[in-house]
């Protein structure tokens, strides 16, 4: 299960090494013999695709886009909201079902477009054993239903409620979805789990927080 911490982890915590983009193997023409007939020889394997962070900054043509800087390291500078955020964040997931509360971290941080926190969970969620079907569907969960269960269906229903508040308050039917396969303590703790992930958004997305260096496990 993903812990606070590691939202406000450096931008280079957990960093993959760094390598060079993988040349392209040429493929070679086999001298022919006085008795056979010309042929060409197989190229080697070619190497996979280089990451985005290891192409990343390479100013080649055929390289990935240069990877941004993080404007501000705001858990060094605000440190106590940090710590009080590690605080809620512990207690908000207390009592729920671990995949149930994966899907709505992801599901969030899609909504928020924190591409920080969606690294961190789709990895955690991966390493916890969901499928990557699963999580591939979440953008569309409406239209891929039956890949979950009624109480994440409501779940995630709830946090795109809970999440989009431009339309309003948090529709009745939503709500009452939700309370008809939770109990209120239950509800309670999942609407504290969908509240505190969209502040974690908020300052990833606020302080722009580099995706794509974050290993499942590194901030236990």
């Amino acid at each position: 299960m993903t812990t606070a911490n590691e939202k406000t982890g450096s931008p280079t915590a957990g960093a993959a090494t760094e390598g060079a983009t993988p040349a392209t193997a040429t493929p070679t023409t086999a001298t022919p013999t006085s008795t056979a007939a010309p042929t060409t020889a197989t190229a080697a394997t070619a190497a996979p695709a280089a990451s985005p962070t290891a192409a990343a900054g390479t100013g080649s043509g055929n390289g990935f886009v240069h990877e941004h800087t993080p404007r501000l390291d705001w858990a060094r500078h605000a440190p106590e909201v940090y710590k009080a955020m590690v605080r809620l964040d512990a207690a908000a997931r207390q009592g729920l079902d671990p995949v149930t509360y994966q899907l709505v971290l992801i599901r969030a941080s899609q909504l928020n477009h924190c591409a920080f926190c969606l690294d961190i969970h789709s990895k955690d969620a991966l390493a916890a054993g969901e499928s990557a079907e699963r999580i591939i569907q979440l953008s569309a969960w409406e239209e891929s239903q039956h890949f979950y269960t009624e109480r994440e269906v409501a779940a995630l229903a709830l946090t795109e409620a809970v999440t989009v508040l431009t339309e309003g308050f948090v529709p009745d039917d939503v709500y009452e979805r939700a309370a008809q396969v939770y109990d209120e303590r239950e509800l309670s703790q999942l609407i504290a789990a969908i509240t505190t992930i969209n502040a974690w958004n908020r300052f990833g997305v606020s302080t722009r927080k580099v995706a794509g260096h974050y290993k499942a496990g590194d901030f236990k």
